[in-house]
């Protein structure tokens, strides 16, 4: 694995892509502004050629160039290049289609026009001085040679650095693989991961390439973006400090109140399940799993959530045991006897059974209060 690896967040560009969501330019800045201040230093913040609202957030974005560098997207079109940099983007991305899927019904060229368009907008945008990013886009759908010839010719042209876009999100971690390793045989190109999670491999194939050999791959908060999105920020950044102690820089303690922002601002609520930062991923209810966690905390979590500036929380619901209950209502349950704190959990699971959710503290404390005044 490289020891130069750079994270590059597309949360205000691919992100904003999900379907339904439409960022207005002060929320994009706000959360451009909580990407940087977490420590992400690459970032893909927007279209320029939409112009309008979203030119608007983008100068603003822009005042910070000195501290994270911001790669301005655009079609394979001179025009929309152009207009990146005029704005003052110092790096541009072109986006090119490679598979003849993409080339015959997205922009219905061929071979011959897509080799000579991608090196002469690279060397168009070099030649103003300018970080070259560009795309093999539906690399899934993309022959093997073919991309390789496409690689080396953006190599040739100048470009920076190749971006492998699993546009649909149909390969799986080895072919992935397979295909960062092919490039990396026939020039030495920095290589980009573009993940999406069409089958739920976006984090695994994004690991897969960066084992593989590249150095900049793309996330999300939240992993929101096209379909079913792309690879987490949380979860990447959380996975390469676990599995290869690499430290990005990024202020993990911060995951999860970015992952909040990002949630409101979409209007879309993060599943109670989202890995590392859902609201779920360290609440305890399970007897068995309570009764471990008051011993230990680290018995049943793979990391205490202040790391990610996440809350423990042990729920009183169905599955529990005496031992949370006892342990909920602190002093209060202090003076109950065995068979009280027996009758109180069957309550509490015909209560939780009936609201179909967990009981909240002040109901636990009133039910204790009755099972009290009937013990004495």
């Amino acid at each position: 694995m490289r020891d130069d690896l750079i994270l590059e967040d597309t949360t205000l560009r691919d992100g904003e892509q999900t379907p339904g969501v439409a960022l207005s330019a002060e929320k994009k800045v706000k959360i451009f502004n909580a990407l940087v201040d977490a420590g992400v230093r690459w970032i893909e913040p927007g279209i320029p050629t939409m112009g309008g609202e979203e030119v608007k957030a983008l100068k603003e974005m822009l005042e910070r160039r000195d501290e994270v560098t911001l790669i301005g997207w655009n079609r394979g079109v001179r025009s929309d290049v152009q207009k990146s940099i005029d704005l003052g983007f110092r790096a541009v991305h072109i986006g090119l289609p490679t598979s003849d899927n993409h080339l015959k019904n997205s922009v219905r060229k061929d071979r011959t026009w897509l080799l000579s368009t991608a090196q002469d907008m690279v060397k168009m945008a070099k030649d103003q001085g300018c970080f070259v990013s560009i795309s093999a886009e539906d690399i899934g759908r993309t022959e093997p040679e073919f991309l390789k010839e496409y690689a080396v010719a953006v190599a040739e042209a100048g470009a920076d650095r190749l971006r492998l876009s699993d546009t649909i999100g149909i390969l799986s971690p080895s072919q992935y693989a397979d295909r960062v390793r092919a490039i990396t045989g026939v020039c030495d190109i920095d290589l980009q991961a573009h993940c999406h999670n069409d089958f739920g491999l976006a984090v695994a194939n994004t690991l897969a390439a960066i084992e593989a050999g590249v150095r900049y791959f793309h996330v999300t908060v939240n992993g929101i973006g096209e379909r079913a999105g792309m690879a987490d920020l949380a979860q990447v950044v959380m996975s390469l400090r676990q599995w290869y102690d690499v430290d990005l820089g990024i202020d993990t303690l911060q995951l999860t109140a970015l992952s909040r922002l990002v949630s409101h601002a979409c209007g879309f609520p993060s599943s109670p399940w989202q890995p590392i930062v859902g609201p779920n991923v360290f609440a305890h209810e399970s007897g068995i799993h309570t009764t471990g966690m008051l011993r230990d905390t680290s018995t049943f979590e793979p990391f205490p959530p202040e790391r990610v500036g996440g809350e423990r929380k042990l729920l009183v619901g169905k599955h529990s045991g005496r031992g949370v209950i006892a342990h909920a209502l602190g002093e209060e349950g202090a003076g109950l006897d065995s068979d009280t704190l027996d009758e109180l959990l069957r309550e509490v699971r015909a209560e939780a059974i009936a609201t179909g959710g967990t009981v909240p503290p002040h109901r636990l404390r009133e039910m204790a209060g009755k099972a009290r005044a009937t013990q004495h």
